[in-house]
């Protein structure tokens, strides 16, 4: 698994837990993660995402890919949200050399007008891609999730040169 934008870890320490002790967890961030108290599982990397070699540094694809990335903030809605949808963007474009086919991805993004086509080419990518806000989040706040599963790998849209494959219908309830 990898964990972007993982400082303080705190989702390290989750995502440690789901993956048991064979599993390896890699948490990357701009900000200094304490290693102390992580589980032997866990490493840690002080840098940015989109220059670390994630599956050099796993061992090889993830099963998923977790990002709790945020820009910082301009205190401007409408930028945030496109600065929040362009870090996802970037995360998608590298999911053909990090991700496994098969695997999960979960994005935090900003909602906003950016929102709608961010949805669009995540579905694109994955079997399924649906928005998720927690029931814990404030009602003004628009951070909310973007829960991906089932990656389609090169033939993804845009992720190679293999044309993309028909897609399954998504069950009810998508």
């Amino acid at each position: 698994m990898v964990d972007c934008g993982a400082a303080p870890g705190s989702w390290l320490q989750v995502a440690s837990g789901r993956v048991g002790p064979r599993g390896r967890v890699l948490g990357i961030d701009l900000k200094a993660i304490d290693p102390n108290g992580l589980p032997s599982n866990v490493q840690v990397v002080e840098g940015d995402v989109f220059e670390a070699d994630a599956p050099d540094l796993l061992g090889g694809k993830a099963d998923s890919v977790l990002s709790d990335m945020a820009p910082d903030t301009t205190g401007s809605p409408s930028a945030d949200q496109f600065r929040s949808a362009r870090l996802c963007e970037q995360l998608l474009d590298r999911l053909p050399g990090w991700l496994r086919p098969g695997g999960a991805c979960v994005m935090k993004v900003f909602e906003g007008e950016a929102y709608p086509e961010l949805l669009k080419r995540a579905g694109a990518c994955f079997e399924r891609a649906k928005g998720y806000k927690p029931a814990a989040s404030r009602a003004e706040s628009v951070e909310m999730f973007l829960v991906c599963t089932g990656f389609l790998g090169d033939s993804a849209p845009g992720a190679g040169s293999v044309p993309a494959r028909p897609r399954p219908q998504r069950p009810a309830g998508w």
